[in-house]
């Protein structure tokens, strides 16, 4: 994208059309762009998973890649990126996208090979048993990576006995237990039109895309949008958990409940989550990595879900490191509970911020991403600017008061991948 965002020419123009079978189609026009990015988005996600079928989404996710009726998986991929595009899909707590971008001419394959791969893909029984022990790769990959698999043990702690407690990609028993029919009895209950989003942004025309997708979207499944399992916001801490593995570094995530995607103080626990933890300038990292050389990384995120959310921060460092580090830590909410950001540091978080939505926003994909999330999270596309707006409204007050709301003992759950074996007594550290 040439130009800033804020540059009139730059903004795209978003447009929505909700089609007779409850499908909403939705384009972000990028007329100076050479490519399109095309999105087909399902409101259904891991947290909608009952236990016996952890995994069924993601699995899904894979057999859609592996033949139609008339596409075999090599020819699925030859019919993109034999044009110079890429295909690709995620799966996600609350959403399952697929999705592919190749220049804007080639739109009307691309659209093509996504309905159908999701119309018509035969779920192969063979296909399933080859699918099965890649997905099983997949899960003993995640589990190699300590840095990955401390997220794993510190979901279970926060969200004990759910589904967001539970990996995406499912466990190998439950993926040996998987069969054909319940891939497609789940996918024919909750790939409903009413929950889908179709999205597209480049250079494109809203109309046409409109006229395409309709030619496809009387085929798709109807029915009601699922529903998920709410998740309890009881507080549920203070608790460690500890996974004993041989190895050189331990991992640490200490996993914090705010508050949802839906709560009016989520753009204030943003600006706090950036003067935290989030770059190379905010408190943890020049306080652990920079002035006491306690950890090689350190960071802070957000996962913000429907009803509930937590900030995670989580750090790399040796053993003998781990109290003075946690020590640390736990100053620095202390720090910003009970004293708000000077406005330098108020500056340069909402500049940061600022920052990062236009140049995360400047690719059809990421257009397109961002619709699709709009959409299905709140029914609507919350344009940048508005996001850029509240940001602006947040006052150092409330960052502290969002601090103190959730900076809590009762609220924190610290997760340990290292040699360690039983509790140092961690848990007294958590004792705000």
């Amino acid at each position: 994208m040439s130009g800033s965002l804020s540059s009139p020419a730059a903004v795209p123009r978003h447009a929505v059309a909700r089609l007779g079978n409850g499908l909403t189609v939705a384009t972000a026009a990028m007329p100076h762009m050479a490519s399109v990015s095309l999105g087909i988005w399902v409101g259904v996600g891991g947290r909608y998973e009952p236990a016996a079928l952890s995994g069924i989404s993601h699995f899904i996710e894979h057999m859609l890649f592996k033949g139609t009726a008339t596409r075999s998986a090599r020819e699925i991929s030859h019919a993109v990126e034999g044009v110079g595009g890429y295909l690709n899909a995620f799966t996600a707590e609350e959403n399952t996208c697929f999705y592919a971008k190749a220049h804007h001419d080639r739109f009307p394959e691309l659209l093509d090979v996504l309905m159908d791969m999701f119309l018509h893909s035969r779920f192969d029984r063979r296909e399933i048993g080859k699918e099965r022990s890649v997905i099983k790769d997949e899960i003993a990959m995640y589990r190699d990576q300590p840095h990955q698999q401390v997220h794993d043990v510190l979901n279970e702690a926060l969200w004990p006995d759910h589904p967001l407690g539970r990996a995406l990609t499912g466990t190998e028993a439950t993926i040996d237990r998987l069969t054909r029919a319940q891939m497609l009895g789940y996918q024919r209950r909750n790939y409903v039109a009413p929950g889908m989003v179709i999205c597209a942004a480049g250079n494109l025309d809203h109309a046409r895309l409109v006229r395409r997708v309709s030619r496809y979207a009387r085929h798709l499944p109807q029915g009601r949008r699922p529903a998920y399992l709410p998740a309890s916001d009881s507080p549920a801490g203070p608790c460690v958990r500890l996974h004993p593995r041989a190895i050189a570094q331990m991992q640490i995530a200490l996993g914090i409940r705010t508050c949802s995607r839906r709560d009016p103080r989520r753009f204030a626990l943003r600006l706090l989550n950036t003067v935290l933890g989030e770059n190379m300038s905010s408190r943890l990292f020049q306080t652990l990595r920079e002035d006491f050389a306690l950890a090689y990384s350190i960071q802070s995120s957000l996962s913000l879900f429907d009803d509930v959310g937590a900030m995670v921060i989580s750090a790399g460092l040796d053993a003998d490191r781990l109290p003075q580090a946690l020590r640390r830590i736990m100053r620095e909410l202390r720090r910003i509970a009970n004293r708000p950001p000077d406005p330098a540091e108020m500056r340069r978080a909402r500049d940061y911020m600022n920052g990062q939505i236009d140049l995360g926003l400047e690719n059809t994909e990421n257009q397109m991403m961002w619709l699709g999330e709009q959409l299905l999270a709140y029914g609507r596309v919350i344009p940048a600017s508005h996001v850029k707006r509240r940001l602006a409204e947040v006052t150092a007050a409330q960052i502290r008061a969002v601090a103190r709301d959730f900076f809590r003992p009762e609220r924190l759950c610290l997760a340990v991948v290292s040699p360690l074996k039983t509790d140092p007594g961690l848990s007294r550290w958590l004792r705000l």
